[in-house]
């Protein structure tokens, strides 16, 4: 569905590519949890695939259209929430008006559910809203259109707590085997069962791409007081003890993943993944 294949990305003035030769295959019915730390190219990424960006290398191709091409059929099928949060100052049903006639999967009934979650109704001003509340309106928007892959980057930046409850709870509604939703973001923990695969990358390429179900096999993530005697291959000391990673054999019992200490241990030992 989203392939890049050797793409390489600098933006004018750098020194240095914020994307090297980078290839990545995803296919359809996955919450994508794209992981890496700052100046790893994620947004860089993410705008490669909704076509704002033109490779100055390889290939881009997603759902049989090149991005760059801004083909006005596939950008119906496309949404890119930024990670800053820029509308208009009008009333909500106004901007629904003016929006959403480009996605013709776009759903009234979803747009007011989403709403609902957020604690926000179609009543709204956009200009008289926090920046928080801007950011629930345009979420819910963004779920709302329906489209086959959407892209955000930092969604929870700016939400309270009962917001990326909410946000969680609605990605999970509008989720479907058709739809590819990539989220990148530096907040692990307000991911925490929402994502069924992990992609963490540097600028040089993917250092992990794996199912969370695959993970959840292989290792096993905990908190102890004292360290487990045998298998941790990564710790770190917290309150009250440790929280480790460790590998799993066939007897013990699964355990959720720890995406904090999963992203820890890639980039402190990624040759031994």
């Amino acid at each position: 569905m989203i392939t890049l294949s050797n793409v390489s990305y600098r933006y004018s003035g750098s020194k240095r590519d914020s994307i090297a030769d980078f290839s990545m295959e995803l296919s359809s019915g996955k919450i994508v949890g794209l992981l890496g730390a700052n100046g790893a190219g994620k947004s860089t990424l993410l705008y490669l695939i909704s076509g704002l960006l033109r490779p100055t290398a390889g290939s881009v191709n997603v759902n049989g259209y090149t991005p760059w091409d801004r083909n006005p059929e596939f950008l119906s099928q496309i949404f890119l929430v930024p990670e800053e949060i820029d509308v208009p100052s009008i009333p909500l049903t106004d901007f629904i008006k003016a929006y959403s006639p480009f996605y013709p999967n776009f759903s009234q009934q979803s747009m007011e559910e989403a709403l609902f979650h957020f604690n926000l109704s179609l009543n709204i001003h956009l200009g008289s809203l926090s920046m928080g509340q801007r950011k629930k309106a345009y979420l819910a928007f963004a779920l709302a259109c329906h489209t086959p892959v959407l892209l955000m980057d930092e969604p929870t930046n700016g939400l309270d707590i009962p917001g990326k409850s909410e946000f969680r709870k609605a990605v999970v509604k509008t989720m479907n085997d058709d739809r590819t939703i990539i989220i990148s973001t530096h907040q692990v923990r307000d991911l925490d069962q929402l994502l069924d695969h992990v992609t963490i990358m540097d600028n040089k390429g993917i250092q992990l791409d794996e199912s969370i179900a695959a993970l959840q096999e292989k290792f096993i993530f905990g908190l102890s007081p004292v360290l487990p005697e045998n298998g941790v291959i990564w710790s770190e000391p917290v309150m009250g003890g440790y929280a480790y990673m460790k590998i799993r054999t066939p007897e013990q019992p699964e355990t959720e993943v720890n995406l904090e200490a999963l992203f820890n241990y890639i980039y402190s030992t990624p040759s031994r993944m």
